[in-house]
C-alpha cells in the first residue's frame, strides 16, 4: 500500500462524514431513521452508507461496542473469539473508495464475522485456530477462498466467531465450547445451548454483533445453529463454496455458508462467496455461471410446487421424533406451505431412511479424512509456535495443557483418538464413502425427489435430520419456525448449558439435490415472508446490546 494512499485513508478517517456533507449526499439522512443494528439488513446498511447517513468506520465502532457489551461482560455469551485490529483502517479505506469510485458490491463496507476455522492472513492481526490453543499465533499461507471473495466484494472481516473446537470433531464435548473461546451460549435463554459447531456465528447474527456471519458445516454445523438462534442458515452443496483455507474435517462433506437474520441477507452473501476456486477442485464441478441468488426471492415461489415430508427420517430420530412441540409447530408450517400454493406430499420417505441411522459409514469416512487433512493443514502452515505438527501431536498437546484444553467437563478427546487410530485410504474407507453416497443421494434424497416428483423436501431442523444431506453433500436452507414455550421442561446440554429452554428458537429446513440452492432459497423466502417468525420474539433482555449507530457517529 503506497504512502499517498495511506495518507488519503487517514484523511478520510479524520474528516469522517464531512466529506459526505461537502458532496451534498446527506440530504436523505437528515430525516431517515438510523437502522436498528439488532435487525438491520444488508440493504438498509448499504442504503445508509451510500446516502452518507453513516460510514463503515461508524459501523465497525458500533459493532465493536456491541460485542464488548455482551461477549465477555454481562451475559458473557462468548460468541466472538477476537476482533480484527485492522478493521477500522480497512473501513476507512473502503469509505474513501466509496466516495471516489462507488461501492464494489452489496457487501461494500459491510462487517462480516467469520468462524475461527476460516483462515485470514496473520499480518492483519487475527488468528485462525479452530478454537484450539495449539494453533494460537500460527501463520496461515493465505486467506481462505471465501475470505478472498468477501474482500474482493469490499466486505470487512470484523473478527472471528467462537465455535465448537475443531468444528465439534474433538470428542463428547458441549456444543459451542472451545479452549480459546470458552463456552458460547444462546442469547434467547441464559446459558442455553447455542448448538454447534458454528455456534458463535449463529449467536452473533441473532443479536446483531455483525451484519452477517459465515459458518461451516460437515453435518449440522450451520443448520443447527440457525435452528437454535432464530436465524437463516444455508448449508451449501459440497463444492459450491471453496474450502481452501478452511481447517478441515472432510473434503467430502465440509461446506461454507452464511448465517444471517434474513433469507435476503443470506442470498446476498451466498451470491458473493459461491463459485469455482482452483485451490479447491470440488468447486470446479459446479454449474456455471453462479446464480444471483437474490433473483430467487419471490413471495409466489411455492405456487404449484410439490414439497415432500420424509417422515421416516425424523420419526426415526429420537430427538425430533419424540418432541411433541417440535412436531406441533412443524405441522403448522406444513399448513402454511399449503396456503402459499404448495402441494404437500406426506409421507415422501427416503428408501434408505432406516438404514442411514444404523450405518457407521459416515464415521469411518470422517475419521480417515480428518487425520489425513488435518495433518496436511499443519504441514501447510508458515509457522506454528506451539510445535504441534500432526494429529498425534495435538492429542499430546491437549493432555499436556489441561488448564487450557481440558478444564473440568471438557476433557474428552475420543474423536481425535479414534481418528488418529485410522490407517488411511483403504478398502473399508472407499466402501464407506460409496455407501454414504448411495444412502444419502441415490437411495436417499434423489430417490425421494424422483419417486414422488418433488421440488424439495421439508423437515423440522432440530435433531439429526441433517444426516442424509450431509453424507450426500447436498444443500439445506434453514429458516425460523418457532420458539419453545415458556413452560417447557428445561434439559441439560452440557456442563454449563441447557436445552430445551423457554424461548429457545426452532427452525425449519428445506432440502434438495445437488446445486438446488436457488430453488431452496426461493421456497425459504416465501415461507419467511409469510410468517415473519424471527420478529415474534427477541433475545432475553441482558443479551441484547444497547449500542446503536447514534452512539458512535461523530464520536
Amino acid at each position: 500500500m503506497g504512502a499517498k494512499l495511506l495518507t488519503l485513508f487517514w484523511v478520510w478517517l479524520t474528516l469522517g462524514q464531512s466529506l459526505y456533507v461537502s458532496r451534498g449526499v446527506v440530504s436523505a439522512s437528515i430525516t431517515t431513521p438510523l437502522p436498528d443494528l439488532y435487525e438491520a439488513s444488508v440493504i438498509e446498511l448499504q442504503t445508509g452508507l451510500t446516502s452518507g447517513q453513516f460510514t463503515s468506520v461508524d459501523l465497525i465502532k458500533a459493532y465493536f461496542a456491541r460485542i464488548e457489551e455482551v461477549n465477555l461482560q454481562g451475559p458473557m455469551l462468548r460468541a466472538v473469539i477476537e476482533t480484527n485490529p485492522s478493521a477500522l483502517q480497512e473501513a476507512a479505506a473502503l469509505d474513501y473508495e466509496r466516495l471516489t469510485s462507488g461501492p464494489r458490491s452489496a457487501l461494500h463496507g459491510i462487517p462480516v464475522l467469520v468462524k475461527d476455522n476460516i483462515a485470514t492472513v496473520a499480518f492483519e492481526g487475527m488468528n485462525t485456530t479452530a478454537g484450539s490453543y495449539s494453533l494460537l499465533n500460527s501463520v496461515v499461507p493465505n486467506d481462505a477462498g471465501v475470505v478472498k471473495r468477501l474482500r474482493k466484494a469490499g466486505a470487512i472481516i470484523l473478527g472471528k466467531a467462537n465455535l465448537s473446537e475443531w468444528a465439534h470433531f474433538r470428542g463428547n464435548i458441549a456444543s459451542g465450547w472451545s479452549g480459546r473461546g470458552g463456552q458460547c451460549t444462546n442469547a434467547y435463554y441464559p446459558n442455553a445451548d447455542p448448538c454447534g459447531s458454528s455456534a458463535g456465528s449463529g449467536v452473533s447474527a441473532s443479536i446483531g454483533l455483525a451484519a452477517v456471519t459465515l459458518g461451516t458445516e460437515t453435518d449440522g454445523s450451520i443448520t443447527c445453529p440457525a435452528n437454535q438462534n432464530n436465524v437463516v442458515g444455508i448449508k451449501t452443496t459440497v463444492g459450491l463454496t471453496s474450502r481452501a483455507g478452511v481447517i478441515p474435517i472432510s473434503e467430502h462433506q465440509d461446506t461454507v455458508g452464511p448465517l444471517a437474520r434474513s433469507v435476503t441477507d443470506a442470498a446476498i452473501v451466498l451470491s458473493i462467496i459461491a463459485g469455482p476456486d482452483p485451490n479447491d477442485n470440488f468447486t470446479l464441478a459446479q454449474p456455471i455461471p453462479v446464480p444471483d441468488y437474490t433473483m430467487a426471492l419471490s413471495n409466489t415461489s411455492l405456487v404449484g410446487k410439490r414439497i415432500g415430508v420424509p417422515r421416516a427420517v425424523f420419526l426415526n430420530d429420537s430427538m425430533t421424533g419424540n418432541d411433541p412441540y417440535v412436531n406441533q409447530v412443524f405441522e403448522q408450517a406444513l399448513e402454511t406451505l399449503k396456503t402459499l400454493g404448495a402441494t404437500i406430499v406426506d409421507p415422501a420417505d427416503l428408501p434408505s431412511a432406516y438404514e442411514i441411522y444404523e450405518s457407521n459409514n459416515e464415521t469411518v469416512v470422517l475419521d480417515v479424512d480428518f487425520k489425513v487433512q488435518l495433518n496436511a493443514w499443519f504441514d501447510s502452515l508458515v509457522a506454528n509456535p506451539s510445535g504441534v505438527a500432526s494429529l498425534e501431536d495435538l492429542i499430546m498437546f491437549d493432555s499436556n495443557n489441561p488448564t487450557l484444553e481440558e478444564p473440568t467437563g471438557y476433557t474428552d478427546q475420543s474423536i481425535l483418538i479414534e481418528s488418529q487410530a485410522t490407517t488411511g485410504f483403504n478398502a473399508s474407507y472407499y466402501q464407506s464413502l460409496a455407501f454414504d453416497m448411495e444412502l444419502g443421494a441415490t437411495r436417499g434424497i434423489d430417490a425421494a425427489l424422483k419417486m414422488y416428483a418433488l421440488d424439495a423436501l421439508v423437515l423440522p431442523a432440530p435433531g439429526y435430520t441433517t444426516v442424509p444431506a450431509a453424507i450426500a453433500g447436498y444443500p439445506i436452507v434453514t429458516v425460523p419456525l418457532g420458539f419453545y414455550p415458556d413452560n417447557v421442561t428445561i434439559g441439560s446440554a452440557g456442563p454449563e448449558t441447557v436445552y430445551p429452554a423457554p424461548g429457545v428458537p426452532i427452525g425449519l429446513s428445506f432440502l434438495g439435490t445437488a446445486w438446488s440452492e436457488y430453488s431452496l432459497v426461493s421456497f425459504a423466502y416465501a415461507y419467511e415472508q409469510k410468517t415473519q417468525t424471527r420478529l415474534q420474539r427477541k433475545a432475553y433482555a441482558a443479551a441484547i446490546p444497547t449500542t446503536q449507530l447514534a452512539d458512535v457517529i461523530g464520536k
